[in-house]
C-alpha cells in the first residue's frame, strides 16, 4: 500500500484543463494524487511533466469507456488506499461545429462518454469513497444554454425533484434515439449534443447528491458540478478568454471543501459561485 491514504484522481488528466486540476491538486492536496489518462504514453508523459514542476502525482491507465478499466483503478484505489478522497470528473469528447460526421453518431459518442461513462465512473467509485469525500463532475456552461432551449415539458422532467437515475438515463438514451430517427427537434430537444450531455451530467449530480444525504448524511460526501468557463485548451479552442489555470480554480477549490462542509450538495458551481437554473 501506499505510504499515503488519502487520495486524489482525476479523470482525462494528461492534458488541458485536467492536466490543470491535477497540477494545482499536487500543489494543494494532502495526499496522494492519481493522474489517468486513457494512453498510457500521454499519461507518463503529464506525469513527468509535472514531476519536472517538481510535484509527484502517481499515473495509472483508465478508460472511462471501459467499464472493466474503471473496475481495476477501483481495485487499485481500494488495495492501495483503502477507498478514495477525491474524484475529479474530467474526461470528455466534444466534436467541432465543422465536423462532417453525422449529427446521431456524434449525439451517441458524446452521449457515451461524457454522460453514461461518467455515471459509470460515480457508481464504481461512490461506493468506496471515504467519509468527506468529494465529486467534481466537470460540466459546462453549454448544458444552461442546452436546458433553455429544451420544450417546457423537457425544462420540467430536468428540474423535478423527483426524477431518479433510471428516469435520467432513460432520457439520455431518448434524446439518442430520437437523433437517429431525425425527430430530436419534433421531440423537444436542442441541437447540440455536448449541451445534452452535460445537462445530464448536472441533472446526475443533483441525483447522487439527494441519494448520498439520503444513506450517508453522516459521511458528508459533497457531489457538485461545475462550469471552468471558456478556457484555452483543445476542446474550447485557443481563443477562449480564460488559462487553464483560471479553470482549473472551481474544480479545484470544490475537491478542496473543509471535511465539516454540506453546501454546496449537488449543484452546479461556476466562479466558485452556485448557478440557480
Amino acid at each position: 500500500m501506499s505510504s499515503c491514504s488519502r487520495v486524489a484522481l482525476v479523470t482525462g488528466a494528461n492534458r488541458g484543463i485536467g492536466l490543470a486540476i491535477a497540477r494545482e491538486l499536487c500543489r494543494q492536496f494532502s495526499g496522494d494524487v492519481v493522474l489517468t489518462a486513457r494512453d498510457v504514453a500521454r499519461g507518463q508523459a503529464a506525469v513527468q511533466q509535472l514531476q519536472a514542476e517538481g510535484l509527484s502525482p502517481r499515473f495509472h491507465q483508465l478508460d472511462i469507456d471501459d467499464l472493466q478499466s474503471i473496475r481495476a483503478l477501483r481495485d487499485f484505489l481500494r488495495k492501495e488506499y483503502g477507498g478514495l478522497n477525491v474524484l475529479v470528473n474530467n474526461a470528455a469528447v466534444a466534436f467541432k461545429s465543422d465536423d462532417p460526421m453525422p449529427f446521431d453518431i456524434k449525439a451517441e459518442m458524446t452521449l457515451k462518454t461524457n454522460f453514461f461513462a461518467t455515471r459509470n465512473m460515480c457508481n464504481e467509485l461512490l461506493p468506496i469513497m471515504k467519509p468527506h469525500g468529494r465529486v467534481v463532475n466537470i460540466s459546462s456552461l453549454q448544458c444552461l444554454r442546452a436546458f433553455e432551449n429544451c420544450s417546457e415539458d423537457l425544462q420540467e422532467r430536468f428540474h423535478s425533484e423527483t426524477l431518479t437515475e433510471g428516469d435520467l438515463v432513460d432520457l439520455m438514451k431518448k434524446f439518442v434515439e430520437d437523433t437517429k430517427n431525425e425527430v430530436h427537434e419534433r421531440e423537444g430537444w436542442p441541437n447540440s449534443p455536448y449541451g445534452v450531455s452535460k445537462l445530464g451530467v448536472t441533472v446526475l449530480s443533483r441525483i447522487l447528491a439527494r441519494r448520498l444525504d439520503e444513506k450517508r448524511k453522516a459521511d458528508r460526501v459533497l457531489v457538485n458540478a461545475c462550469c471552468p468557463g471558456p478556457v484555452k485548451t483543445d476542446m474550447d479552442g485557443k481563443d477562449s478568454i480564460r488559462t487553464m489555470e483560471e479553470g482549473a480554480e472551481t474544480p479545484v477549490y470544490l475537491a478542496l471543501l473543509p471535511p465539516d462542509a454540506t453546501e454546496p450538495q449537488g449543484q452546479l458551481v461556476h466562479d466558485k459561485v452556485v448557478q440557480n437554473w
